[in-house]
């Protein structure tokens, strides 16, 4: 009986080795248009993003990390600063700060990516350098870490938004070398086409934000995207669902289907939005739903039970 329960807890803890995807992956890089891991192979990351820390602070506990791992199979997670508005990081940056370490201390418990991302829509220099040379500080030592510069830059052009970027890049960089950064495009995530035609030079581990909401994102942005790719621009889809862009509406199940599809053919690896509890569509909890995780199918909306179940079957798959 005692060798048995030897051999049983060498299994378990085997498991639990291959399971978690950092242990498996280890350090992330950018090969071409691809990321892949330390062995070089190309790497899908599959994931759940938490709504804006300033409005949905409730979800930015280390059980719902754990929940998102181990039960959804998320292998990667998103904490998403909210920065200007009530409550956000310009008005209290010591809160704001402490719900985004919560996370991405727990994914890197739990051995899963996270991605710190700056949720904006306008510039915020200053600010913005100022918090990723904290964060890269702290957690830059990590394969886990990647960094999310510019959520969804709305009216800024692609000069601005460059320029912006490459100001960020260069301070992450002088702490950091290695992890993965993401910068944004113009309109919402939605001009690839722009810093295709003029990317950034001289930094290495760049990827570069899709975000679509498939009831109001199609073939065009798919096409669009295509092209950027084709050009050697590495994309990495950050925020996306399955209604419109508003974030309500009814689901679009057969565009949803095609660019999970298109995404998986592509090997891009995507982000869903959001862990909330919002009255939207795109919010993927209802108000029963823990702070904690454990939650079941009444707890979770329409969007929910079709992304957890996504998710389920592409670690399954895996």
């Amino acid at each position: 009986m005692k060798q048995i329960t030897i051999t049983l807890f060498f299994m378990v803890a085997v498991y639990c080795t291959i399971a978690q995807p950092v242990k498996l992956h280890g350090q992330l890089k950018v090969e071409g248009t691809q990321l892949v891991d330390k062995d070089n192979k190309p790497v899908v990351l599959n994931g759940m993003s938490f709504g804006w820390s300033c409005f949905h602070p409730r979800f930015y506990t280390a059980s719902a990390v754990r929940w998102l791992y181990r039960d959804w199979k998320c292998s990667v997670v998103r904490a998403a600063l909210g920065v200007e508005p009530d409550k956000g990081y310009l008005k209290d940056s010591a809160v704001s700060k402490n719900l985004i370490k919560t996370v991405v201390d727990q994914a890197i418990i739990e051995g899963i990516y996270v991605i710190i991302d700056w949720h904006s829509h306008n510039i915020n220099l200053k600010e913005a350098k100022e918090f990723f040379k904290e964060m890269a500080t702290l957690y830059g030592k990590h394969p886990n870490i990647i960094y999310e510069l510019f959520n969804e830059p709305d009216y800024e052009t692609w000069p601005e938004v460059k320029s912006y970027a490459t100001e960020i890049i260069s301070a992450i960089r002088a702490i950091d070398s290695n992890n993965i950064i993401l910068v944004g495009s113009p309109h919402w995530d939605q001009d690839i086409n722009l810093p295709a035609e003029d990317p950034i030079n001289g930094y290495k581990n760049l990827m570069y934000t899709v975000h679509f909401y498939a009831g109001t994102h199609k073939q065009i942005l798919r096409d669009r995207t295509d092209a950027a790719i084709a050009k050697g621009l590495p994309v990495f889809i950050s925020e996306s669902a399955g209604m419109q862009a508003t974030g309500n509406g009814p689901i679009n199940y057969e565009e949803w289907n095609k660019w999970i599809k298109w995404m998986e053919v592509k090997k891009i690896s995507w982000i869903t939005w959001s862990v909330s509890d919002k009255d939207e569509t795109c919010s993927v909890l209802n108000n029963s739903a823990s702070d904690y995780g454990g939650w079941k199918t009444d707890d979770l909306k329409e969007s929910g039970i079709k992304t957890r179940e996504i998710l389920r079957s592409k670690a399954k798959n895996k």
